[in-house]
């Protein structure tokens, strides 16, 4: 008898610790969302993912994979149409591959500023383009990632105040049919190069500068292989963090209203953070003795626009579209 009684209360005892054991695995199995961007650990955007990251922890685990490691530049939005990621921080260059009217998106001085930006994402405007990409692309954009006005750093000593200064200049620009015609728009021979290999290409002379926001210059620390800052303002730069379909239906209707909200904080506080970033190095820049100044952009903005207006890529922008968003407030 003390024999039985023994076993039942060992196997009580082990039911009860099973069910303990239980409890905390239940309670985190959240959702694992890995994210992936081209941008490095020490970019304001990397805070930015940190920061969404710790406001969504109840719901979700994200896993931020940054600098290119999970995913080469201009392969993560096949991956998030593959189901092979769940988040990643989109170039609309990528998207404008599959979709040509989002081209209209990529092309040199669309939008004023960062403000210029968000208005347009918050109106009717990006709301049917957004439904193009949740139709066609099977991806949730959840918002703008703006990272600063894209300039260009020259290693050559050339000066430049016209488009016609840039013939010749071998330009880095990422890969992709969209990126070769900015390029084209401001007067450059564009060169393709992966973000991660440009400092190289700049040390050894592959190509004669790069068009970066001034904190990606800082960042990469672009600055130590060049010697001129042109301020062309050529393009308000922004990506869109943008989710596979399948993992934002998962959440659920309360849990998305959640994580938008979140995504909506980070993204406001990083955009604040590059305003303020971008007027401050300015200034830091020509004290580390590069030379920094503004070219004729009136005559760069009217050789940009009279290339892309005549360019096949201009045959796919909805009707009215340029109108609409010059208009927007």
């Amino acid at each position: 008898m003390p024999s039985n009684f023994a076993r039942r209360d060992l196997l009580k005892a082990g039911c009860a610790l099973a069910a303990v054991s239980a409890l905390p695995a239940r309670a985190q199995n959240k959702p694992v969302l890995r994210l992936a961007a081209v941008f490095s650990d020490k970019d304001i955007r990397a805070d930015m993912v940190r920061m969404l990251a710790k406001d969504v922890a109840s719901d979700v685990t994200i896993e931020p994979y940054l600098g290119g490691t999970l995913f080469k530049q201009g392969t993560e939005l096949v991956a998030l149409q593959r189901d092979n990621l769940e988040i990643g921080n989109i170039a609309p260059q990528d998207i404008s591959k599959q979709i040509p009217a989002w081209s209209i998106l990529t092309s040199a001085y669309l939008f004023r500023d960062a403000n210029h930006v968000n208005a347009f994402f918050a109106s009717d405007l990006a709301a049917e383009m957004k439904r193009q990409a949740e139709d066609q692309l099977k991806v949730k954009i959840l918002a703008p990632t703006f990272f600063g006005t894209r300039q260009v750093g020259l290693k050559v000593k050339k000066k430049i105040t016209t488009p016609a200064d840039m013939a010749g200049i071998k330009l880095r620009m990422p890969p992709g049919d969209a990126w070769q015609l900015l390029g084209r728009s401001i007067g450059a021979n564009p060169t393709p190069m992966a973000y991660a290999e440009t400092y190289t290409g700049l040390q050894t002379g592959a190509i004669d500068g790069q068009d970066n926001p001034l904190p990606n210059v800082q960042n990469m620390k672009f600055y130590e292989v060049m010697s001129q800052i042109v301020l062309t303002s050529h393009l308000v730069a922004f990506d869109v963090l943008t989710m596979n379909l399948k993992s934002w239906n998962a959440l659920g209707a309360a849990k998305q209203k959640t994580f938008q909200a979140a995504v909506d904080k980070a993204v406001a506080w990083s955009t604040a953070e590059h305003l303020k970033r971008e007027t401050e190095l300015a200034d830091g820049f020509k004290r580390q003795g590069l030379e920094v100044y503004a070219p004729d952009i009136a005559a760069f903005r009217v050789h940009a626009q009279k290339l892309y207006l005549a360019s096949d890529e201009a045959k796919a922008w909805p009707a009215g579209m340029l109108d609409k968003i010059n208009a927007l407030k």
